[in-house]
């Protein structure tokens, strides 16, 4: 029962992610600067959520005390690189290599869990991250082999790589806390800890004179990314992980490039190529190798 629970709460995260891909990309037409985007995104949540956590949080605050190194981590990883790395991403990159770079967010958690000696690895969990690895090259060389030569990739390609190896040391750091707190306190928590990493560039977007026009269209994005991917998803993640652990609940991330697929065809008239293909079988097949378990003789 507790099982089913987690792989409902992982389906809904990720089709909430999906839906974080495609809204950012608009975003991105309407002029957002993108780590304003996610300051605000981030600000609104803390907002939403104060009435309903601080309760919880005043009860808790020698355990905030207690683990302040992990909670700058879990903020700076997770609210502010990952989501402002993915933003400045789909600037310059489609909704659906962006989407598919999540992937490979799954074997990235089993690299960071294994260096940090949180959970066990094995040979097949090794294998896969390197099939995987092939998948990424695949999709960010479009299976040219002069752009590998020449070093010439997309800007927004290495953001996602960027963003994915956040997610990844986020996630693994998420398993190895020692202390249980309330879902949405520890969010909070987390957002709160996000945003001291993000302000500075928030600031940083007003010097450069990058400025958001206020409309209708900013209010939909903003009240879509604060609370569903945001509030939401980050709830059903963090509570999934708790249940099945980091490495199995990082195979559902293969969900997202699914939906946001599906989601930029349908939106933005995206091609979905041969080389996203190729990357995607690549990654798909890794992580189905990481998945399998060693059976003792």
């Amino acid at each position: 029962m507790q099982n089913t629970k987690a792989y409902l709460m992982l389906v809904c995260a990720t089709l909430f992610w999906a839906g974080n891909f495609t809204l950012a990309k608009f975003a991105y037409l309407e002029n957002i600067p993108p780590n304003s985007l996610a300051f605000l995104r981030w600000c609104l949540v803390w907002i939403i959520l104060l009435p309903f956590t601080f309760k919880d949080i005043f009860k808790i605050t020698n355990h905030i005390k207690k683990n302040l190194s992990l909670f700058f981590i879990l903020g700076s990883t997770s609210v502010c690189i990952f989501t402002s790395f993915t933003y400045n991403a789909l600037n310059y990159t489609q909704v659906i290599n962006a989407s598919l770079f999540n992937t490979a967010i799954p074997v990235t958690i089993i690299l960071v869990c294994f260096l940090l000696k949180i959970e066990k690895t094995n040979i097949y969990q090794i294998s896969g991250l390197l099939i995987s690895v092939l998948g990424i090259l695949a999709i960010i060389t479009r299976l040219d082999l002069n752009i590998l030569l020449s070093l010439n990739f997309n800007k927004g390609d290495l953001f996602m790589i960027g963003a994915i190896i956040s997610w990844g040391i986020y996630s693994a750091y998420l398993r190895k806390r020692t202390f249980e707190l309330p879902l949405l306190a520890l969010v909070q928590i987390i957002c709160t800890f996000g945003l001291v990493f993000l302000l500075p560039l928030f600031i940083l977007d007003i010097s450069e004179g990058k400025t958001i026009e206020i409309s209708s269209n900013l209010f939909y994005i903003l009240v879509y990314v604060a609370i569903f991917p945001s509030i939401g998803s980050y709830y059903c993640w963090a509570g999934a992980v708790s249940i099945i652990g980091a490495n199995r609940a990082g195979i559902f991330l293969s969900l997202i490039p699914l939906f946001s697929t599906i989601m930029a065809i349908y939106f933005y008239n995206e091609q979905f190529q041969f080389f996203h293909l190729i990357g995607a079988i690549l990654i798909i097949l890794g992580l189905l190798l990481s998945n399998k378990e060693i059976k003792n003789a």
